[in-house]
């Protein structure tokens, strides 16, 4: 795994405690020699976030729409920015960046890019593998809501797996390397040329 797209939010969230998040999993990436793919902003926990990896020696690329650039000032030290024409184009490009999807703490659009990509891997669109950083109990309650999609038939229990939960950056990155990992024996060449 080479590259993971981080999702979050555009500030800082109520509490110290998800700056420190945003940094722990930025020292985390960069131990696991992973590039870090995120919205391209310079502010909230994106700028922590990239700041950290960048500070660290690792890479991080930003992909930011072009109305965007203003509002979310977009960062000019990042290793590659990639401005692009709208919503629709940065998602597909971060996805096409990514081997794996990290959701911080962060409002609407972080959700919205999250469940994006929970619903494309539900499609089979991608087998890539997506975690929830759960800092402060964060995503307790939607993990909570999933299951109730479950209980009331809504969503099947292999795709609320989909999304693997953890409060420790490192271990979440752990899981989500082993779940990208081909099976041990699979003639992955064969099965990329067949797919």
């Amino acid at each position: 795994m080479k590259t993971i797209a981080v999702y979050c939010g555009a500030s800082h969230g109520a509490h110290p405690v998800y700056a420190d998040a945003a940094r722990m999993l930025a020292r985390a990436l960069v131990e696991h020699n992973i590039g870090l793919v995120y919205g391209g902003g310079k502010v909230g926990l994106m700028g922590v976030i990239a700041d950290e990896v960048l500070r660290l020696g690792g890479e991080a690329t930003g992909v930011i729409p072009k109305a965007l650039v203003e509002r979310e000032v977009g960062h000019a030290g990042l290793t590659r920015l990639f401005v692009v024409k709208d919503m629709h184009e940065r998602k597909a490009m971060m996805s096409d960046l990514s081997e794996g999807f990290i959701a911080m703490a962060g409002g609407m659009g972080t959700l919205e890019e999250l469940f994006e990509m929970v619903t494309w891997a539900q499609l089979g669109i991608h087998a890539k593998p997506i975690g929830l950083l759960n800092t402060q109990r964060f995503y307790d309650g939607l993990k909570t809501f999933v299951r109730h999609q479950c209980e009331e038939g809504f969503v099947r229990p292999e795709h609320e797996a989909l999304m693997m939960i953890e409060d420790d950056p490192g271990l979440l990155i752990r899981r989500l390397r082993e779940a990208a990992a081909p099976a041990a024996g699979e003639d992955v060449e064969g099965e990329i040329l067949r797919g």
